[in-house]
């Protein structure tokens, strides 16, 4: 299979598929849905941590060489503030539930009209190309990072989709067209995809540190989004709970990136 033809597989499994999921999950009752999301959130800690650090910052290292690590993991902290700078502005959102504090602080500004989906709309299509850049960037690395780092993106878009459905319902669209616009918005993965294969092959010098940028955002939505909300449960069964979820994120990714590994090695 080509290059390009796994970038668009795979961009589609990050974003449309998400979309998908993220329909399948609003369909079961409330109660099933609401224990389910959490499980969710959990497995996407592990699965994004572990092809941050497991993944994307080891294979930047290499390809650029020991004596650029402090370039790149200088990247990354500039990487993580900036994501910050974005979030604040609402151009960048990773909220997991309808009632997070920017789905609030939204809600409480357009008070529930559809300017607030259309934002939302916009956001995502931003979020989502990007990913789609930094998913073609760990393609042209490694074939193997690059099937890893989409399940991560995947994993966590999930949730994230399922919020995303709920705020735009309550905005008042209908479940049809808030399907349809959130589906439009996942394309611009794929879009992003292939405006990453046909440019960052002229400047395959910078791709470490578009690694660097992959590893930041992933580490900013796992520290700063995602494990704040597991601390709403403190109670022991769900702490454990939701290591168990953790770890199986973690070994999901090390197992994926071992039988692509060894797929890649038989062929």
């Amino acid at each position: 299979m080509s290059l390009l033809l796994l970038i668009v597989v795979f961009t589609l499994v990050g974003g449309v598929l998400s979309i998908l999921a993220a329909s399948l999950l609003l369909l079961l009752p409330e109660r099933q849905r609401s224990v389910a999301l959490p499980h969710g959130v959990s497995f996407a800690i592990g699965a994004l941590l572990c092809v941050a650090f497991w993944g994307l910052l080891p294979h930047a290292v290499e390809q650029a060489g020991l004596e650029h690590a402090h370039g790149l993991f200088m990247t990354v902290l500039v990487g993580i503030l900036s994501f910050f700078l974005l979030e604040k502005l609402l151009l960048w959102r990773h909220c997991h539930s309808h009632d997070c504090e920017a789905h609030t602080h939204m809600e409480e500004h357009l008070h529930l009209h559809q300017p607030a989906g259309t934002l939302i709309v916009l956001g995502d299509a931003i979020h989502n190309f990007v990913d789609g850049v930094l998913i073609a960037a760990a393609f042209l690395i490694d074939p193997e990072l690059g099937i890893v780092t989409s399940l991560a993106v995947a994993a966590h878009e999930i949730p994230q989709e399922v919020g995303d459905f709920a705020i735009l319902l309550q905005s008042g669209y209908g479940r049809r067209k808030a399907f349809i616009y959130n589906l439009m918005s996942s394309l611009s993965t794929v879009v992003g995809g292939l405006a990453g294969y046909m440019s960052l092959g002229e400047v395959r010098g910078l791709l470490p540190y578009f690694l660097a940028v992959a590893a930041s955002s992933f580490i900013y939505i796992a520290v700063a989004d995602l494990i704040p909300t597991l601390h709403k449960r403190t109670h022991a069964k769900a702490t454990v709970e939701q290591m168990v979820m953790i770890v199986a994120g973690v070994l999901l990714i090390y197992w994926v990136h071992g039988f692509a590994h060894r797929f890649e090695g038989g062929g």
